[in-house]
C-alpha cells in the first residue's frame, strides 16, 4: 500500500495546544499512524461529509481523504462533546 501524505491544517495546531499532555502523544501517534493506513480499523464515515473520523480515548480526529492524490487533511481535534459542533 502507498504511503499517504498527512496535512495538518493550522486550526488544528490550535486545537492540541488546548489538549493535556497525557492525551497528546497518543493523538499525535494516532494522526502519524495514518499517513500508512488511512481507514483503520474503527475509523467511522461521517454521515452527510466526505470526512472520517477515529476515537482516541475521550477525543476525536476527525479528517479527509484523497485517494487520487494520497493525501489525508486533519480538519478537526477535540473533545467528543466539542468536535461534532458545526
Amino acid at each position: 500500500m502507498a504511503r499517504y501524505k498527512v496535512i495538518v491544517k493550522h486550526s488544528v495546531h490550535k486545537d492540541l495546544r488546548a489538549i493535556p499532555k497525557t492525551y497528546l502523544k497518543k493523538i499525535l501517534a494516532t494522526i502519524e499512524s495514518l499517513a500508512e493506513n488511512p481507514r483503520p480499523i474503527g475509523c467511522e464515515k461521517l454521515s452527510g461529509h466526505e470526512r472520517y473520523r477515529i476515537r482516541q480515548g475521550i477525543y476525536r480526529v476527525i479528517y479527509e481523504i484523497v485517494d487520487d492524490r494520497l493525501i489525508v487533511n486533519v480538519v478537526k481535534v477535540g473533545h467528543r462533546r466539542d468536535v461534532y459542533d458545526r
